[in-house]
């Protein structure tokens, strides 16, 4: 029997399979989705860069200009590239606590420039590589092993965060909303400004197996029936809890940074 060949093989470095992530993690999904998205697209102007921790290591497996930098510095790497060739197409893929917690200044930033960037945010509310610690987006109550009696600080709210920062499209979904997400990132690769994503995202090993979870598919299973659809909602109203909102929250047109730049030389 002559093997088939993977429909995304075009995309993918094959000579770094098996990849590192954990049997029910989400990430393999959320790539898969961000691989579709490029489709059609001139990858020789696709730059994709990525910090440290398990979302990291998906530029080692990207067929495409990929740059693994250090942790929570994947924006002002991804800035610089964009400044020196604008005809790039730049995405930062991370996780929340390298985005939001190591890199969350150059986030903040990033946005209020309006610099034109992809980002995406795999957040599965837990340091899943570095040992299963908190992190800004661990939920109230529950337990890591930093807070194994459950956690009592309250979490950032993504979306929220980047909205009010300066972010022009800002869209939220989980693993379980494949074509949702697929439509989502295409859409911020094409967008002429500072774009960003949030994929709630599952971690069974560091975050499931302590909050009740027996795998990935449970967790997807939750996350799927606590989600709501909700375009275009009062931010305020989409911190993460009992329900998940997803959808497209932000979609506003505002000149971008290298624009601004144009005007003055």
């Amino acid at each position: 029997m002559v093997p088939q060949e993977h429909p995304l093989e075009q995309l993918l470095r094959s000579d770094r399979m098996p990849h590192i992530w954990c049997p029910g993690c989400g990430l393999g999904t959320d790539l898969g989705c961000y691989l579709r998205a490029l489709s059609g697209m001139d990858l020789d102007k696709v730059a994709f860069v990525s910090g440290i921790g398990c979302s990291g290591r998906a530029a080692g497996y990207v067929a495409v200009d990929s740059f693994h930098v250090t942790h929570g510095r994947g924006i002002p790497f991804a800035i610089g590239l964009k400044v020196a060739n604008p005809e790039l197409t730049v995405t930062v893929w991370g996780g929340d606590g390298d985005i939001f917690a190591i890199g969350g200044n150059h986030f903040i930033h990033a946005a209020r420039r309006n610099i034109e960037l992809n980002v995406i945010c795999i957040n599965n509310a837990i340091y899943g590589m570095t040992g299963g610690q908190v992190a800004p987006s661990t939920p109230l109550r529950a337990k890591t092993t930093t807070t194994p009696y459950g956690n009592y600080e309250h979490p950032f709210n993504f979306s929220y965060m980047a909205a009010a920062s300066g972010a022009t499209y800002v869209a939220r979904w989980t693993t379980a909303h494949t074509k949702e997400l697929t439509k989502s990132m295409r859409e911020a690769l094409e967008w002429k400004g500072f774009s960003f994503i949030e994929v709630i995202s599952m971690c069974p090993t560091t975050f499931g197996r302590r909050n009740g979870f027996a795998d990935g598919l449970e967790m997807l299973k939750d996350m799927k029936a606590r989600s709501e659809v909700k375009n275009f909602p009062d931010l305020e109203d989409t911190d993460i809890g009992e329900k998940i909102v997803v959808g497209k929250f932000v979609e506003k047109e505002k000149r971008s940074y290298l624009e601004e730049v144009k005007q003055w030389r």
